[in-house]
């Protein structure tokens, strides 16, 4: 005969192992917003990725526990490969202090900040000093858009997964500094999932029929830095000031 502590312990046993594994896995430290959503809020390193085809494990301000999972490949179309090969037509609007755009801007060295409410995600990165704010409340993609340097993004929550959709780009960036390049018809979703309270894994999925035959994924996860962290003032435009004041000098 079964006693009943043995049977509480067997129903328990159940109920545990019929929960699904992320729940299983919940982690309690993990902050969480007053709606009960994971709250991603924080001065973030991630991976410094010149070229999202290589892996790394080393984060860009020197944090430690950042990692770069590439795609297993890239499959170019016609038009991609030709336009990924021919280099001396590639312009790289970043030297006239244009923006790096979004995914290039996540593969820079430069921490990112994120702030978070149940109706907002901003994004705000160190490097020159921009932003990208995602609704979450559910306000729809527009139905037509003009292609820009950011792009225009969503955000939604799948369980504790916080999914973000961007389209609607100008053809004026690359994806990263090894300059792959992509058409107006990119479109990014990536997301991002704390695994515990002081990092994060952020899955990025590429999808560019204009210039790649299918999407590649690649996943990174982000290191928290310290409580005391702040983004520091990055103006590209002093930069440019200085470099040409003294290429004149040496002419």
């Amino acid at each position: 005969m079964v006693s009943p502590l043995k049977l509480q312990l067997l129903a328990i046993a159940a109920f545990v192992l019929g929960l699904p594994a992320n729940a299983q896995s919940a982690d309690d430290s993990i902050s969480r917003l007053p709606n009960g959503k994971p709250n991603l809020a924080g001065v973030w390193d991630h991976p410094r990725t010149a070229d999202l085809t290589r892996a790394t494990n080393e984060c860009g301000a020197y944090t430690k526990g950042c990692k770069h999972q590439p795609p297993a490949s890239l499959s170019f179309t016609p038009l991609g490969l030709a336009a990924w090969n021919d280099k001396p037509s590639h312009v790289d609007w970043t030297a006239r202090c244009l923006p790096w755009g979004y995914t290039r801007s996540w593969g820079t060295e430069y921490p990112v900040e994120i702030v978070q409410t149940p109706e907002r995600l901003a994004i705000m990165f160190e490097s020159n000093n921009v932003y990208k704010i995602i609704p979450t409340d559910g306000t729809p993609m527009p139905k037509s858009m003009e292609p820009s340097w950011w792009g225009v993004s969503r955000g939604h929550w799948e369980g504790d997964t916080m999914v973000v959709e961007t389209k609607g780009f100008n053809a004026k960036t690359y994806l990263d500094t090894a300059e792959h390049p992509h058409g107006e018809q990119l479109q990014i979703v990536e997301r991002f999932e704390m695994v515990d309270r002081n990092h994060m894994t952020r899955e990025v999925t590429i999808s560019d029929p204009e210039y790649y035959e299918k999407p590649f994924k690649y996943t990174e996860t982000l290191s928290r830095m310290k409580p005391d962290t702040e983004l520091m003032e990055f103006v590209c435009m002093e930069n440019n000031k200085w470099l040409e004041r003294h290429a004149a000098g040496a002419h």
